[in-house]
């Protein structure tokens, strides 16, 4: 795998680089509001752009997914494999859910499955650690961690009847 090298532009959000087999440069500029431009550079000149490409954060999604795997999910498939028994799951929270505009602890998830949520994406805004007091809302994205039969049982909790 390439070395990505890693940029903080104040204000803008973090440039990555990447020097591809055939030698080429390729940046992905992250902004803050989760937009990212995919740039290659010049092959004669590095420090100059040849082509970009913006995509929002929803193309962002779908092109990520069309590409396959991401590192951070390689790097959680190797923790899963070393620790036996943990799974992490990504359980959306649809309209209809029981979850909607209850709190954490209203649910009582890990008393009832064993498994913990360990963050929250609202609005593509990663929330580590929420609290039981947490209150959740149609299409967070709830990150849990836990045995497979008690991630099964938290999607049974949350998902729609």
């Amino acid at each position: 795998m390439a070395v990505v090298r890693e940029t903080s532009l104040p204000g803008v959000g973090v440039k990555h680089d990447f020097q591809t087999e055939d030698g080429r440069e390729v940046g992905v500029l992250v902004h803050r509001d989760g937009r990212r431009d995919i740039v290659m550079y010049d092959a004669d000149d590095p420090d100059r752009c040849s082509a970009r490409m913006t995509f929002s954060p929803a193309d962002t999604r779908t092109l990520g997914e069309l590409l396959g795997t991401s590192r951070v999910t390689e790097a959680v498939g190797a923790v899963q494999q070393e620790i036996e028994g943990l799974a992490i799951e990504w359980i959306t929270v649809e309209p209809g859910s029981p979850a909607v505009d209850h709190t954490i602890g209203d649910g009582m998830y890990r008393t009832q499955t064993g498994s913990s949520i360990v963050a929250v994406l609202r609005n593509e805004t990663p929330i580590p650690a929420p609290g039981p007091e947490f209150g959740l809302l149609v299409h967070d994205v709830i990150v849990a961690v836990g045995t497979v039969e008690g991630l099964a049982s938290m999607r049974a909790l949350i998902e729609p009847a």
